[in-house]
């Protein structure tokens, strides 16, 4: 009898959806309210709602809720499945164009006709993509905790791809020290350009509740490490991103005071406590001392439409920035370390302010004389952003020529909840903010598209070749025991770093706060200011007193609605001489006072001082 095999059956084809259906569907099935509910009154005659059962203590289902479940999950089981986000990269740009560098060891491979094959990849596999990046020959690189430790993915010198690397943090995770090492990896000495760092986050408001919680983090870590927010953060973020810092929570009580006095459009106080089973009235009817922290209140809107916690977000973040905006025009936000990238620093004084009698070290304020040069954003990159955004319009300022491209703005929010619509104008080296009623009063009108790119360039190409020199005076050394003399006006710690590598870490002093600094810590005081650096100080509030040549006050004074720069104490036999130097005098309250013009100030005052 001859022995005969049966041929083996054809491959069945691969069908696999590696999504999160299963889990929802399983969600769905058990805990979709289908349960017959019904009302009874209790003891204190208040109508409440218990599960129904039946004569056997079997529960009663609603088949109108089981219908409604079913056709949900039908509905579901019928939608394309939803691509995990490392192979819908991979399936929208090819495997040949992406290196994969993860830590997993099979991964799905489109085929011909829709099918799809089963891929094993080895340690020698990630390494071989991993070259190709840094060769050029695979433009994009996604890599995970997993693939990433000990791998370097910069713009390196010795590497052939030497283009900017623009790093999207896709999901950076709980762990603010992994996210720190993921950023480090195309962020290194030794590189061509420094890389683009972009967070990608969706429309969904509720997901700042995530990105706000490794902001925090990456701050604390960073102030934890090295002494230095910004450092964790790596500039990522801006204070406002962090909900969860003093602002949000200052602003978070004006929101609950604005929703009780139902001053705010997006929701209303019972529809808001009926939605998220937060109690924030007590039983007089008024707002609780303990209202929810913001922590509870942020996971609360995460339940809500998506539309609904849109609407809460502007408004909750309009709070936010005008708080943080407040304190950063005040000198009092604290933002850590920041860092002040300049081409040359040069000492030009260094006077010691205190030796401690223990250890011996010193606090020293050191006269720093910076250069910068300044990078104004590319035609190519402002073009874009106007492409990409509807409310873009390119705009030229009738008096100055100047153009910006202006855009809508967050609205700001007042105390009594009234809003107040903002727009942006982003400017080749800044960018300013308007309330956009306060725009009719300004010079800028719409301008063509051609227009506006030809002003730019031609500005854009002025501010590259603009060197600025400033005078920095910077307290520096052993810094908290002289922490309380510093100003407390300007609470920013900065760090002067040069083109060469040199840094120095410490308090800014402005001219103004010298007199004052040299006065709590009782020595001598040996600055010389120039009349620019007086006038600089003068323009921003500040009061110099000057002994020479004569014992008096440069301070700035408003006249007439007009603000002056005002020599307040100069003797009477001096006017004379003062006016030939080009003041002026006016008699106000029966009292001779003598003003600086503010066009020629500089001059003046150089002259004055000697």
């Amino acid at each position: 009898m001859e022995n005969r095999r049966k041929p083996a059956p054809p491959a069945a084809t691969l069908d696999i959806n590696c999504d999160c259906k299963e889990a929802v569907i399983d969600y769905l099935s058990r805990a979709f309210p289908v349960q017959q509910m019904r009302d009874y009154r209790d003891d204190t005659g208040e109508v409440r709602s218990r599960p129904m059962f039946d004569d056997g203590g079997h529960p009663v289902t609603n088949p109108e809720a089981e219908a409604a479940r079913d056709a949900l999950i039908e509905q579901l089981c019928a939608l394309p499945p939803i691509a995990a986000v490392l192979d819908g990269v991979l399936a929208h740009f090819g495997h040949d164009h992406v290196a994969e560098v993860t830590g997993r060891t099979k991964r799905l491979v489109p085929g011909t006709g829709g099918s799809q094959k089963l891929e094993t990849r080895s340690g020698r596999a990630t390494q071989a993509d991993a070259a190709a990046f840094m060769a050029g020959t695979k433009r994009i690189l996604v890599f995970s905790d997993a693939g990433g430790t000990g791998r370097s993915y910069h713009a390196s010198l010795d590497a052939v791809n030497q283009e900017q690397r623009v790093h999207l943090l896709l999901e950076p995770g709980w762990r603010a020290d992994r996210a720190i090492q993921g950023l480090g990896r195309t962020h290194r000495t030794h590189q061509a350009c420094s890389p683009l760092f972009r967070p990608v986050t969706t429309d969904c408001k509720g997901e700042l509740r995530f990105t706000s919680t490794i902001a925090r983090r990456l701050d604390s870590l960073g102030a934890l490490t090295r002494g230095q927010r910004q450092t964790g953060g790596q500039n990522l973020f801006d204070p406002a991103d962090n909900l969860e810092s003093d602002y949000a929570r200052a602003a978070l009580i004006s929101w609950y005071h604005l929703l009780k006095a139902g001053k705010l459009r997006s929701t209303n106080l019972d529809d808001f406590q009926h939605r998220t089973g937060l109690e924030l009235l007590d039983s007089d009817g008024v707002l609780k001392e303990d209202l929810p922290p913001i922590q509870r209140w942020l996971n609360r809107l995460l339940a809500l439409p998506i539309g609904l916690q849109n609407l809460i977000f502007d408004e909750f973040l309009a709070l936010v920035e005008t708080r943080v905006a407040a304190a950063r025009e005040a000198g009092t936000l604290d933002v850590g370390v920041e860092t002040m990238q300049v081409e040359t620093a040069t000492v030009l004084d260094d006077t010691l302010l205190r030796t401690d009698p223990v250890s011996g070290a010193t606090s020293h304020l050191l006269t720093l004389i910076v250069t910068r040069r300044r990078h104004p954003v590319s035609l190519e990159r402002v073009l874009r952003i106007a492409d990409t955004d509807t409310s873009a319009v390119f705009v030229r300022n009738g008096k100055s020529g100047k153009v910006a491209l202006r855009t809508a703005a967050r609205a700001g929010m007042t105390e009594d909840g009234a809003p107040v619509p903002r727009i942006e104008l982003m400017r080749p080296t800044r960018r300013e903010y308007l309330a956009a009623d306060d725009l009719y009063e300004t010079a800028w009108e719409e301008c063509s598209r051609d227009a506006f790119a030809a002003a730019w360039e031609i500005e854009a190409e002025e501010a590259r070749q603009t060197v600025d020199t400033e005078t920095v005076r910077l307290a520096t050394g052993l810094l908290l025991p002289i922490w309380s003399a510093l100003p407390a006006t300007h609470l920013a710690v900065s760090r002067v770093v040069d083109a060469e590598g040199r840094s120095w870490l410490g308090r800014i002093v402005f001219p103004g706060d010298l007199h004052q600094l040299f006065g709590k810590l009782g020595i001598s005081d040996r600055r010389t200011l120039s009349a620019t650096e007086i006038v600089t100080a003068v323009e921003s509030g500040s009061v110099i007193p000057i002994q020479q040549p004569f014992a008096c006050e440069i301070r700035r004074s408003r006249v007439n609605a007009s603000p002056r720069i005002e020599i307040a104490g100069a003797p009477a036999d001096r006017l004379a001489w003062l006016k030939s130097l080009g003041c002026f005098t006016e008699i106000i309250a029966y009292k001779t006072r003598v003003f600086v013009p503010v066009d020629r100030a500089g001059d003046i005052l150089a002259h004055i001082i000697g």
